[in-house]
C-alpha cells in the first residue's frame, strides 16, 4: 500500500459556523468517521486540516464507508506531495497517463492556500505543460472537460486527484439534539427519519404495533427499516420503541366517529412518541407526514394533530413529491418492491379531511385517553438496531 495515497475528505457549509461551533462539528465529524471505520475493522490513520480531512489506508475500501457519513460533500481519492509545483506535476501525470487521451477536452483545477511562488493559474499552466509533453494534442475545454486532474498547494503540502464522489452533504450526526421518529412500515417515516439524520438530528424510532388491526407484515417491515437506517451510522445504536396500538384503535372504534379515526391515531401516535421522548429526554418529535398525500395531512388537520403535543414536531417532506420520496427510498435502501400485508382495518372509507380542533377533542373524550397513553407508553418495548443487525434489549440491561 502506497503510503501517500489517502481518502480526501472535504465539508461544506461547516465553515459557515464559527469558530467554537465549528471545531464542535469537527469533532463529532471525525469520531463518526474514526467510529465507521473501526466498525468495519479498517486500518486507517487520520490527518485533519482546515477544510480537509485526509485518511490514509486502503483508499478503495475507505471512500465508499466515508461517502456515506453525513457532513461530508464529497471525497477524492488522492496521493499527497509536496507543494512543489514540480511533485505535484508529477504526480498529476502519473493520473493523467491512466485516463487521458490525446484529443480528449482537459482541463486543470489547481487551488493555492497560504503557499507562496506561484499563483494558482500559474500553478494549473505549469501542470498542463508537464502532461502535455507527455500526451500532447489534448484539448484545453474549462467548460465541459471530458477529464480534469485537481490540484491544491497548501502549507501542509500537495493533493492531487481526479475524481470527486459525492457524499452525503448536511451535518455530522449528533450534532443537531435527539428526537424520537415515527417510523411505520411505509416508504415516508423512513425518509424523514434519514434527512433528519442528514441534519445532525440522533433519531430513536417509535413504532405504533396495529395488532389485529394492522397487516401481517407492518412490524417486519418496520423493524427492517430502521435496521437499514442504523447502517447509515456505523458503530451507534438506533433505539426502536414498539408500543401496543391495539387497545386504542379497540376503544376509539367503539366509542368515537370512525370518520376521524385518522386523526386520533395520529394524535394519539404523537402523544405516545412525546411520552417515549420525555422519557429519553429527547427535544423533538419527526413524522412523515407530507402535505396533501392523504387525508390527515391537510393543512388544517395537521394543525389539529400538532396541537396533541406540546414538543415540536418536525415534517422535514413536507413539501416533497411522492416520486421524489420513492427516490430517496430507494437510494438509502428503505424502499421495499413487495411489502406484503401492511394494511390498515382501521381506516373508515370516507377520512375526514377537515375537522374542528374542539369537536375532535369532544370526541377523544369519550374514552381515557389519558390511561390509554399512560399504558401505551409502558407498554413500549425497546429494540436496538447497530450496524444492519437488531435485537431486543432486556428490560434489566
Amino acid at each position: 500500500m502506497e503510503q501517500n495515497r489517502a481518502v480526501m475528505v472535504r465539508i461544506g457549509e461547516l465553515w459557515l459556523k464559527s469558530e467554537p461551533v465549528k471545531k464542535q462539528f469537527m469533532l463529532a465529524l471525525t469520531r463518526n468517521i474514526k467510529a465507521a471505520m473501526e466498525t468495519q475493522e479498517i486500518e486507517y490513520s487520520l490527518e485533519e486540516y482546515r477544510g480537509r480531512i485526509l485518511i490514509f489506508g486502503d483508499p478503495e475500501k475507505i471512500a465508499p464507508i466515508a461517502a456515506r457519513i453525513f457532513g461530508i460533500v464529497d471525497v477524492s481519492i488522492c496521493e499527497t506531495t509536496t507543494n512543489l509545483p514540480e511533485d505535484m506535476a508529477k504526480t498529476a501525470l502519473k493520473f493523467a497517463e491512466k485516463k487521458l487521451k490525446p484529443g480528449m477536452r482537459f482541463a486543470v483545477r489547481a487551488r493555492r492556500q497560504h503557499v507562496s511562488g506561484f499563483t494558482s493559474q500559474q500553478l494549473a499552466g505549469m501542470i498542463a505543460d508537464v502532461i502535455w509533453e507527455k500526451i500532447p494534442d489534448f484539448v484545453v475545454d474549462l467548460d465541459n472537460p471530458e477529464y480534469e486532474v485537481f490540484v491544491e498547494a497548501r502549507e501542509y503540502g500537495g493533493i492531487v486527484y481526479d475524481e470527486r464522489i459525492p457524499g452525503q452533504g448536511g451535518l455530522p450526526l449528533g450534532t443537531a439534539g435527539r428526537a424520537a421518529a415515527l417510523l411505520s412500515s411505509g416508504i415516508d417515516s423512513p425518509v424523514a427519519a434519514w434527512l433528519m439524520m442528514r441534519r445532525g438530528v440522533t433519531i430513536s424510532g417509535v413504532f405504533m404495533d396495529g395488532g389485529r388491526w394492522a397487516g401481517s407484515a407492518t412490524r417486519s417491515l418496520a423493524m427492517d427499516n430502521v435496521r437499514i437506517l442504523s447502517t447509515w451510522c456505523p458503530g451507534r445504536g438506533i433505539p426502536l420503541w414498539i408500543a401496543d396500538l391495539e387497545p386504542f384503535f379497540d376503544a376509539m372504534t367503539a366509542s368515537c366517529d370512525r370518520h376521524y379515526t385518522c386523526l386520533f391515531c395520529k394524535r394519539f401516535m404523537m402523544r405516545v412518541a412525546e411520552g417515549i421522548a420525555e422519557q429519553n429526554k429527547l427535544e423533538g418529535i419527526v413524522s412523515g407526514e407530507n402535505l396533501g398525500q392523504v387525508a390527515s395531512q391537510t393543512l388544517q388537520n395537521m394543525g389539529v394533530i400538532t396541537t396533541s403535543v406540546k414538543l415540536p414536531v418536525l415534517r422535514p417532506l413536507l413539501t416533497y413529491d411522492k416520486e421524489e420520496i420513492v427516490a430517496i427510498s430507494r437510494r438509502i435502501g428503505t424502499y421495499h418492491e413487495s411489502p406484503g400485508d401492511t394494511e390498515c382495518l382501521a381506516v373508515p372509507k370516507k377520512p375526514a379531511t377537515r375537522s374542528g380542533q374542539e369537536l375532535i377533542e369532544a370526541e377523544e373524550k369519550k374514552v381515557d385517553m389519558d390511561k390509554l397513553i399512560r399504558e401505551a407508553v409502558q407498554s413500549a418495548e425497546l429494540w436496538i438496531a447497530k450496524d444492519g443487525d437488531i435485537f431486543q434489549k432486556a428490560p434489566t440491561e
